[in-house]
Parts: structure tokens; sequence; C-alpha cells
């Protein structure tokens, strides 16, 4: 009962914390994070977070998770306009691409800087902790949001259009890993500011050269089936 309890008070803690450090990016934006500056917004000293998180970068990664929760409320939205593995596989890259470059910065620290841990790690405490953000959501798309790699949650979801004839079983981690780069590369340059473009325009941007890579290496006479209408 009593190792019960001090769990549960470690988690209130944990808790306690991300909310101080999401606080933190909502006034001051998420590059300009310290422990410090939780520690003193929650009311705890700097050497008391780090009885919680192991470093900096963990903590941020948790309070960035916070701010997707818009992209996950969309996404079945998304996945449903499409008939068929491909079109719902490019409209989950829609509902990525907006959300994504609307807060770039945010999804950089989730999927492309270094985090110094493993991933999959991070975001299976972080789930089992906002339970809540997955109440509601298909299986499928469960799957999908707990799959942290980009090109393995491709390839997860691609799979599926193999059985349907739409793309070949060899072409499935080719795709998963150029699409996956081609967001990293996007996004990195929209960061970076080495393309004057705005965040709308590289969404879209991404989006068209994610749909002509995939196009690709679906079979010409199966091209027809896919048909996609996006905004």
């Amino acid at each position: 009962m009593r190792a019960g309890r001090k769990e549960i008070q470690r988690e209130r803690m944990w808790r306690y914390f991300v909310d101080a450090t999401v606080d933190v990016i909502e006034k001051e934006g998420i590059e300009n994070v310290t422990i410090r500056k939780v520690a003193d917004l929650a009311g705890y000293t700097s050497s008391t977070v780090y009885n919680y998180f192991q470093e900096l970068s963990h903590l941020v990664f948790f309070a960035a998770m916070r701010f997707t929760k818009n992209y996950i409320d969309d996404l079945p939205r998304y996945i449903d306009k499409g008939s068929n593995t491909i079109e719902k596989w490019l409209y989950t890259w829609e509902c990525f691409c907006k959300h994504s470059f609307d807060k770039p910065e945010i999804y950089a620290v989730i999927f492309v800087n270094n985090l110094g841990s493993v991933p999959e790690d991070l975001l299976e405490h972080y789930y089992k902790t906002y339970r809540s953000d997955l109440i509601g959501l298909p299986e499928p798309i469960q799957s999908i949001i707990l799959e942290h790699a980009f090109s393995r949650r491709s390839a997860l979801y691609v799979q599926q259009a193999v059985d349907e004839g739409l793309i070949e079983g060899k072409d499935v981690a080719f795709i998963s890993e150029t699409t996956m780069l081609i967001w990293q590369g996007m996004l990195t340059t929209v960061l970076n500011q080495r393309r004057n473009v705005t965040t709308k325009e590289a969404a879209r941007q991404t989006l068209d050269y994610v749909y002509e890579s995939v196009m690709k290496v679906i079979p010409t006479d199966k091209r027809k089936e896919i048909n996609v209408q996006f905004k």
C-alpha cells in the first residue's frame, strides 16, 4: 500500500512539472525553457525537478506532447476521408503537415531533436500517464499514435496497401523512409529560415512532395484508384 502511495505521489509530481513546463512554453516559447524556470514556477528547487527527469530534453518532450492533442483529435476525421489505405495514409499526412508546420518547434522536439534516450520509452511513459488522450480512438489509430518513429509508423500502416494490391511489399520501407525524410527536411528548413516560405506554404509543398513520391511506387494501372482532395 505504501509503495502504491509513493507511485501516485511520484506521478502527481511528474504531471506538476510537465504542466509548469507547458506554462513556460506558452508564455516564453519552447526554446526558452530551462530547469530553473520550471522549478521556480512550480515552487521547487532545480534538484527536485531532476529527481523526476533525467535531463531537460525529456521534460520538454513531455510538455511538447501536450500540444499535439489537436492533431490527435483531428486524425480520425482525416482518415475517414479515404476509401483505401493509400488514400487514408495520404490524408493522415495532410493532417500531420497541417499541425506540425503550425507548431514546428513543438514537433521538432518530438520527432527530430536528440532526446538522449529511447523515444519509444518516453512515449510509452507519456501515454501511461495521459491515458485519456487515447480514449475513443480506434485501435488502428492508437497504433499510429503510439509508434514514435515515423518510418515504422508509416510502414505499419502502409503494409495494408500491399494486401489491397496498391503497392508492392518491396516499396513499403522505401516510401516510408522517403516521406519521413521529406518532412524532416522541410521542417528543418523552416526552423532554420533557409527558404522564404510561410509555414502554410511549407506544409503544402511537403504534402505535394509526399503525394508525388507515393504515386511513383503505385502501379500505373492502380493510380486511378487514388483520389485525394487536399484542402
